[in-house]
């Protein structure tokens, strides 16, 4: 996971740095995500029909391979923008595979009662990660150069599979599913989702979220790099600020339980996140201090989104349509965030970036003002 954030973060440097555009940083971002959004569905149906197991082991292997080819083709003078939307593209590819079958596993490894706690832990460890791999990525670039990142990759993609090899994932295969085409397929986990109402308005409205919120990670770096004046290093200490609130947001969550009323979290972190946003495009150009410390409070609120959406999902979805579910899931995220990155690009590049986060942060802000609305939604706390 460590060495997976260091690529990713020396890709999104090379680009800031050779390009300085945002609409570039846009496109690289919406490679990253599409295929995930377009795909995923297709690899929910995969891991309801196979061994989950399995599924990740070669999505692994796969997000490997492509790291070493792509540090080769680097090595040999090779980098360009195409170049890197392929790798990006081929990545998340790979990811459309392993994050379905993750999810649908999830709940037969962990009892009900311990769900959020679990879910909430691996978005601790991505947290983790997230702090140190952009400082350390971004070390490896300017030191070693951008392939030694890659070869790096490529290196912790071996030792996941590994892990995974050895690891005991039970399979629960729908017996169904195999028979039906895809389009069936893909009706049965809708249907699976949509007997719950309040499920569907909660996903549809974490969605939008998505769409409001997915932007930022993408002009992230120009607003340290064009409103503030800072360097690659001051980027990634705004990449280890949100890490580090997503930390403490995943440490809190994880020692409290989340309570009873999940949907309502979500709501309530979406109002945060909005007025820690609208704030940090108030900030003057000579308050970066103010932006890490209002970085670090968005992404505390950042980590009460995905565990509890996760985990709702998961106790209202049988297991053997859950590979499936969480597919779509998954590719609501996925097309949610390109779809946002791509309309946020073009206003960031209109208005510029500092505006931008105010109009984000008030967009984010409304959505969780009405998002706890919906009596339906209101009920998956009741049950």
């Amino acid at each position: 996971m460590i060495t997976s954030y260091a690529a990713g973060y020396a890709v999104v440097w090379y680009v800031t740095e050779s390009t300085g555009s945002a609409l570039m940083l846009a496109a690289m971002n919406i490679a990253v995500m599409l295929p995930v959004g377009l795909i995923s569905p297709f690899g929910g149906i995969v891991a309801d029909k196979h061994n989950r197991k399995l599924i990740m082991i070669a999505a692994d292997g796969a997000v490997g391979i492509i790291s070493l080819v792509a540090g080769l083709l680097i090595l040999a003078g090779d980098v360009s923008i195409p170049l890197l939307l392929a790798v990006c593209i081929a990545r998340a590819v790979g990811q459309a595979f392993h994050s379905p079958a993750m999810m649908a596993a999830m709940p037969m490894l962990v009892p009900d009662k311990h769900l959020l706690r679990i879910n909430t832990l691996d978005q601790l460890l991505a947290s983790v990660a997230s702090i140190g791999a952009p400082a350390f990525g971004i070390f490896l670039y300017t030191t070693l150069g951008f392939s030694s990142v890659m070869f790096l990759d490529f290196a912790g993609a071996c030792v996941a599979v590994l892990g995974l090899a050895l690891a005991k994932i039970p399979t629960v295969v729908d017996a169904t599913a195999k028979e039906q085409h895809v389009l069936a397929n893909l009706r049965d986990g809708w249907r699976a989702i949509a007997k719950t109402r309040g499920l569907v308005l909660l996903i549809g409205g974490v969605t939008i979220g998505m769409m409001i919120f997915g932007p930022l990670s993408a002009v992230f770096p120009l607003m340290t790099y064009q409103h503030f004046g800072g360097d690659g290093y001051a980027a990634s200490l705004a990449e280890a600020a949100f890490g580090v609130g997503m930390f403490v947001g995943s440490g809190i969550l994880i020692a409290w339980g989340g309570g009873k009323r999940l949907a309502g979290l979500i709501a309530v972190a979406a109002v945060v996140v909005g007025v820690a946003t609208a704030a940090c495009g108030l900030l003057p150009p000579d308050a970066f201090p103010a932006f890490i410390g209002l970085v670090a409070v968005m992404a505390v609120a950042c980590a009460w989104f995905n565990g509890p959406t996760m985990t709702l999902t998961q106790r209202n979805v049988p297991d053997d349509k859950m590979g499936r579910a969480m597919g779509l899931l998954t590719a609501a995220m996925g097309l949610a965030t390109p779809v946002g990155i791509a309309i946020g690009g073009v206003l960031a590049e209109a208005m510029g970036v500092a505006p931008f986060f105010i109009v984000d942060g008030l967009a984010c802000l409304t959505l969780g003002l009405v998002l706890y609305l919906p009596k339906s939604v209101r009920a998956l706390d009741e049950g």
